[in-house]
């Protein structure tokens, strides 16, 4: 099998290493510096107990390759670029291959349906941090991560259990499982609290409003009757992928920090919070907080601001705002 990541960043730069590192083959689909690293020297993954560098071809386009019948496209670009990709996909050939959505949100996978007959969800659990074209941090060891894999909208097949086990093989310990979806709507529960870091900066204590937006979330995913897992720190999987030190390196954040810091102009809030947003209405429930802190990602993702650009107190009034 002939993996083709698509989107080399911070995830997709961990996931190719891992496959590497398990002696599958791998292409990269990157763009800008990255294609570039790519191209020359590689890409260094470091984590708290080492450092690879990460060469595979690569290319700036899908339409660069010829699609096989033993490919697997793994998606890992944002969400916002979802259609982009998947567009590029099909003007270069690619069809019947199975397509997996290594991404954050639960809109990505409906979206591939539409252009892919054979479509898979992965939840990923996978703190990983885009330091420069050349270099990419995995935070977590022995094992970078964990995922969980399956069919899209159901089930599993064959090429669930082939990616598991190549993932798990590489150090990103994967399972496969029949209910994905309801595994990627936790993690979207989890990821609601984003844009509150992003907002405020790293390690700034405000577990009350990022509960709030988690409430909220919750309230209207039981209101829309979708399934959602817990997938926090109870999942005994959580133990072999400890958070650690790489020397020289701070830690940026999460995902929508990330995308701030790098003023890339655009971030995946819209997906997230947006997500709850657009449920909401859609199932006649209040969504305020989500709502708020979708308009604030974008505000800031437009206005190039930094992580930590909100205070606690103005944060505090947009979503949590004091009855008259």
């Amino acid at each position: 099998m002939r993996y083709i990541v698509y989107g080399v960043g911070a995830v997709g730069s961990v996931v190719a290493a891992a496959l590497t590192a398990a002696h599958q083959t791998v292409v990269g689909v990157a763009r800008g510096e990255r294609l570039h690293a790519l191209w020359g020297d590689g890409v260094v993954v470091r984590w708290p107990e080492g450092r690879r560098t990460l060469r595979l071809p690569a290319v700036a386009q899908a339409r660069d390759l010829s699609p096989g019948s033993d490919d697997a496209v793994l998606l890992t670009v944002k969400s916002q670029d979802t259609r982009a990709a998947l567009e590029d996909l099909r003007r270069a050939g690619f069809d019947e291959q199975p397509v997996f959505c290594i991404q954050n949100g639960v809109a990505n996978e409906a979206t591939a349906l539409r252009l892919f007959p054979q479509v898979h969800g992965v939840n990923v659990m996978l703190p990983a941090q885009y330091v420069s074209p050349d270099e990419t941090i995995a935070w977590c060891s022995p094992n970078w991560g964990c995922f969980d894999i399956g069919r899209y909208p159901n089930g599993s097949d064959d090429h669930d259990a082939r990616l598991a086990a190549d993932l798990t093989a590489g150090g990103i310990h994967s399972q496969t499982v029949t209910d994905v979806m309801a595994f990627k709507h936790g993690k979207l529960i989890l990821n609601l609290a984003n844009i509150v870091e992003a907002a405020l900066g790293p390690g700034v204590a405000a577990d009350d409003l990022r509960e709030i937006l988690r409430d909220e979330g919750r309230r209207v995913l039981d209101a829309a009757g979708i399934a959602w897992r817990d997938v926090g720190a109870t999942d005994p999987r959580r133990a072999s992928m400890q958070p650690g030190s790489v020397e020289g390196a701070t830690r940026t954040g999460s995902s929508t920090s990330q995308s701030l810091a790098r003023q890339v102009g655009s971030i995946e809030t819209d997906y997230l919070n947006g997500e709850i947003a657009l449920l909401g209405r859609l199932n006649a429930v209040p969504t305020p907080a989500n709502t708020y802190a979708t308009h604030l990602a974008a505000r800031l993702a437009r206005q190039m601001a930094q992580p930590g650009s909100i205070s606690v107190e103005s944060l505090r009034r947009g979503l949590a705002p004091q009855p008259i």
